[in-house]
């Protein structure tokens, strides 16, 4: 909570991939120039064993000078203006304070222009001498294959001081790689700063949890907010692993089982429906494991059917993207038929009918009653009337079972759940 989330997304995207591409790819080069460089030097000294007493020097002096290049500045102000202004670009014209960002911005290129010309001119002059001390390592390589005429042939002095051309440009490509290397090279260092931070100490979200849930149940899941009845819909689906005990389906822990077997065996009702991007079928069969008579059977009994009918292409008609095209009640519907094709032993709605209509509401209790009868269905909501007609309900308070009982006996305490009730006004 103490870092900006700047500072994460930076070190996970930026410097990640100076670590996965960048690194590499220098490395790469560098080495490549490095043979070549010593490929040219083993020719040149084979061929004028002298010229090395010039060479060597030279060289180095010559990765001196351009690992001392001046650097402009670091553009990060201006990078990190431009990202704010575009982000904070509504609330920045709402309050029309356009002209001082434009003042702002105006100025910052400003300061890395008064940084960057002197570079450029150092830069420039810097680069004149390098080449003057190239050209020296190809003179002297000429001047040494010209006094070693009486015993080198014209061919072999030729090949040297032609291998001697290629230095310049070979030395300066190899020491710019490395530099670029050590500039990326900090990438690794800060990411390893986050190997050495100390875990957060994380608090339990659901403490003591214990219950029994039977087969061919319906089982209301309420509470206030925050009691952590959506965490235990993760829980099953092992979106979040149990820090300590276990849950049980038939007899068998689930963190045994593979993720796959587990999430096929339960189908997950969401608050916000879920659409993709294509066609109505292809929302409601994804994996095309169905055939369209299931499908038409699904939509019948979510009372579907006459409104895909009517669509000029039916089941091959188009959903946008989050379903934009179908109002919410109508997906809501589509999840429903979704989840009446995978038969699912267990099934979790999870705030299902919050956000729609009464009809709709209606038709989705009554398809859950008479088509799941045969399920342990696991109803999360906040408006206690929708599950009045649930067998079994689980109030949870603080992440723990406050109460477990049929709705008759948990009215007649008149505990948490009554309470519950009359603050809905039942």
């Amino acid at each position: 909570e103490q870092t900006p989330i700047g500072n994460l997304l930076n070190r996970f995207s930026r410097e990640m991939d100076a670590i996965d591409s960048v690194i590499p790819d220098k490395m790469k080069s560098f080495l490549g120039f490095l043979f070549n460089l010593l490929e040219i030097y083993l020719v040149i000294t084979v061929a004028t064993p002298w010229a090395a007493m010039a060479i060597v020097p030279l060289t180095v002096l010559y990765a001196a000078f351009q690992l001392r290049r001046l650097e402009a500045a670091s553009r990060s102000p201006i990078y990190s203006h431009i990202s704010e202004t575009f982000q904070g670009s509504s609330v920045i014209r709402a309050y029309k304070d356009q002209e001082r960002f434009i003042l702002k911005s105006n100025f910052l290129v400003d300061e890395s222009q008064r940084i960057c010309f002197p570079g450029a001119v150092a830069d420039r002059w810097l680069a004149t001498n390098l080449e003057f001390l190239g050209n020296g390592i190809v003179l002297f390589a000429a001047l040494f294959a010209a006094m070693g005429r009486t015993h080198l042939s014209p061919g072999t002095a030729g090949f040297s001081i032609s291998y001697a051309l290629q230095i310049t440009g070979v030395l300066n490509w190899m020491v710019r790689s490395w530099t670029e290397i050590e500039n990326n090279i900090v990438s690794v260092e800060r990411v390893r700063e986050y190997l050495k931070t100390p875990k957060e100490v994380t608090n339990p979200l659901l403490t003591l949890l214990a219950g029994a849930f039977y087969c061919t149940l319906q089982i209301g899941i309420t509470g206030r907010t925050g009691a952590g009845k959506s965490t235990l819909a993760v829980g099953l689906l092992r979106l979040v692993e149990a820090a300590e005990g276990a849950i049980l389906i038939d007899g068998q822990d689930i963190a045994q089982l593979g993720l796959h077997d587990l999430r096929t065996k339960i189908t997950v009702i969401p608050q916000d429906p879920v659409l993709f991007s294509g066609s109505l079928r292809m929302n409601l069969d994804p994996l095309n494991q169905y055939t369209d008579a299931d499908i038409w059977t699904a939509l019948e009994l979510t009372q579907l059917k006459n409104f895909v009918a009517d669509l000029p292409e039916q089941l091959e008609s188009k959903c946008t993207d989050q379903g934009e095209n179908l109002s919410t009640g109508q997906k809501q519907l589509v999840c429903l038929a979704r989840a009446l094709l995978r038969k699912a032993k267990i099934l979790i709605l999870d705030e299902a009918t919050a956000a729609v209509d009464l009809e709709t509401d209606l038709q989705i209790q009554s398809t859950l009653r008479t088509q799941f009868k045969d399920s342990t269905v696991l109803t999360i909501a906040h408006r206690i009337n929708t599950i009045l007609d649930c067998d079994r309900i689980l109030v949870l308070e603080s992440g723990q079972i406050a109460e477990f009982d049929t709705p008759e006996h948990l009215i007649a305490q008149k505990g948490l759940f009554y309470r519950l009730m009359e603050e809905s006004g039942l």
